[in-house]
C-alpha cells in the first residue's frame, strides 16, 4: 500500500475496485479527476482485486501522472465487497463514495451525492440508476430481486445494487462485514439507526471488457444473503444515546 501524504487529508476519497478491467481504468480515472478536480478535495483509491491483465501496470502508470490516485492491491481475488473494504479502510476522508470500474457509474453524478449528504440528517446516499442499459435478463432478475429483497428487508430503494453510493467512512466500518454486504448498504444502515437519502444517477452501457457477473448466480446468491441480513436486523439492539458518567 502507499505511504499517506502528511498533508491535510481530503473529505473525500473515491474508491473504485476492479479486476482485470485494463480497458476501462484510465478513462474511469480521467472522468473522475473531470467531476472532481478543483471542486473538492479528494483522492482516489483504486482496489486491484488480484487481477491478471494489464491492470497494475495502466495503474502504475496513471499513479505517476495524476497525484490524487492511490492503489492497493489484493494478493489474490477476493470479490467486490473486499475490495469496496479494502478501499474504505484505507481511504483517508470522511466521506467515501464508491464506482463500480467497469464504467457504467458516472463519475459526474458523484456532486448530486455529494449535494444530498450536505443537505444534513443521513449518513448514505445511495444512487438509483435510471434506463440502465443492461441486457433484459439481467434487468429482469434485477427488478424481481429487488422487489423480493425490499419487501423482505423494507430498506426504500429500489435499487440497492447500484455501485455508486457515498456515506460516512466510520459508519460503514462499524457494520457487520460479510461478502456482498455491498449490496446491502442501504438496508444495514438503517439496521444501525442511521437515516438514507436516494439520488437517480444515470446508466452508461458496458463498452470495454467484460462483465464477471451471470444472471443465475447472482439470484442465488441473493437469497441466502437476504435471509442472512433478515437475521442481522432481527439480532439488532439499538442503545440510544451512548454517554460517559
Amino acid at each position: 500500500m502507499q505511504s499517506q501524504s502528511v498533508s491535510t487529508p481530503p473529505e473525500l476519497t473515491v474508491v473504485v475496485p476492479v479486476k482485470d478491467e485494463a480497458d476501462n481504468v484510465r478513462p474511469l480515472i480521467d472522468e473522475i479527476v473531470a467531476a472532481l478536480r478543483g471542486k473538492e478535495a479528494f483522492e482516489i483509491v483504486y482496489v486491484d482485486d488480484g487481477s491478471k491483465d494489464a491492470t497494475p501496470q495502466i495503474l502504475a502508470a496513471a499513479r505517476a501522472e495524476i497525484p490524487e490516485l492511490r492503489i492497493v492491491r489484493h494478493e489474490r481475488n477476493a470479490g467486490q465487497s473486499a475490495g469496496v473494504r479494502s478501499g474504505v479502510k484505507a481511504a483517508r476522508g470522511l466521506l467515501v463514495a464508491t464506482l463500480d470500474g467497469d464504467g457504467q457509474n458516472d463519475p459526474a453524478d458523484i456532486p448530486k451525492l455529494l449535494a444530498a449528504y450536505r443537505a444534513g440528517g443521513v449518513k448514505l446516499v445511495g444512487g438509483q440508476r435510471v434506463k440502465r442499459q443492461d441486457s433484459k435478463a439481467k434487468l429482469w432478475a434485477s427488478k424481481w430481486a429487488n422487489r423480493i429483497r425490499g419487501w423482505l428487508l423494507q430498506d426504500d430503494t429500489r435499487d440497492t445494487g447500484c455501485g455508486l453510493k457515498l456515506f460516512e467512512r466510520q459508519a460503514f466500518l462499524d457494520l457487520p462485514y460479510f461478502d456482498h454486504i455491498h449490496r446491502f448498504l442501504p438496508a444495514l444502515m438503517k439496521r444501525d439507526g442511521h437515516r438514507i437519502a436516494l439520488v437517480d444517477v444515470s446508466h452508461r452501457a458496458r463498452t470495454r471488457g467484460a462483465s464477471k457477473y451471470g444472471v443465475l448466480d447472482r439470484a442465488l446468491v441473493s437469497i441466502r444473503d437476504i435471509m442472512g441480513v433478515m437475521w442481522l436486523i432481527k439480532r439488532r439492539r439499538l442503545p440510544g444515546s451512548v454517554t460517559e458518567v
